[in-house]
C-alpha cells in the first residue's frame, strides 16, 4: 500500500511546495517589485543585489513551475535549496529559528524539500518521468 500511496504522496507535496516558491516568486515582482527587492538585498548585504534580485524572483517563478510540472527536478530542487540557504544566510540566520521571529525555521524546511523532491523521482505525473519512461523505451525498441 505504501508503494502505491508514494508517487501521490510524491505529487502533493512537489506541487505544493512549487506552488509556494511561485508565489514568493511572483510577490518579488508584482507586490514589492524588483528595485523592492534589491533595496532590501541591499540593506541585507547581498552581493550583487541588482543581479540577485531578479535572479533570485525569477529562480522562485521558474523554479515553482518546474517542480508543479515535475521537470527538471534534479537542477532546479538543488538550486532552490541553494538560494534559501542563502536566505538563511543573508537574512533569517541571525534571527534565530522561529520563523515569527524572521528564523530560519521556513526557509529551511523549503530547502530540505527542495532537496528532497530534487532526488526523489517527483512522483505521479512528474514531467521527469514522462521523459525517462520514453527515453527508456526509445532505447529497448532501437
Amino acid at each position: 500500500m505504501l508503494d502505491q500511496a508514494r508517487p501521490y504522496a510524491l505529487l502533493i507535496g512537489r506541487v505544493t511546495v512549487g506552488v509556494v516558491f511561485l508565489v514568493h516568486g511572483l510577490q518579488k515582482f508584482l507586490d514589492n517589485g524588483i528595485s523592492g527587492v534589491t533595496a532590501f538585498f541591499t540593506q541585507m548585504g547581498v552581493p550583487l543585489p541588482s543581479l540577485a534580485a531578479p535572479a533570485v524572483a525569477t529562480l522562485e517563478v521558474v523554479g515553482g513551475i518546474a517542480l508543479i510540472v515535475g521537470a527538471g527536478l534534479p537542477f532546479v530542487g538543488v538550486l532552490l535549496a541553494l538560494q534559501m540557504l542563502g536566505a538563511i544566510f543573508f537574512v533569517h540566520g541571525g534571527n534565530g529559528f522561529i520563523v515569527a521571529d524572521g528564523g530560519y525555521e521556513f526557509v529551511l524546511t523549503l530547502a530540505a524539500a527542495s532537496l528532497m523532491i530534487a532526488f526523489s523521482g517527483g512522483g505521479a505525473f512528474a514531467v521527469d518521468n514522462i521523459w525517462q519512461r520514453k527515453r527508456t523505451s526509445a532505447h529497448v525498441t532501437a
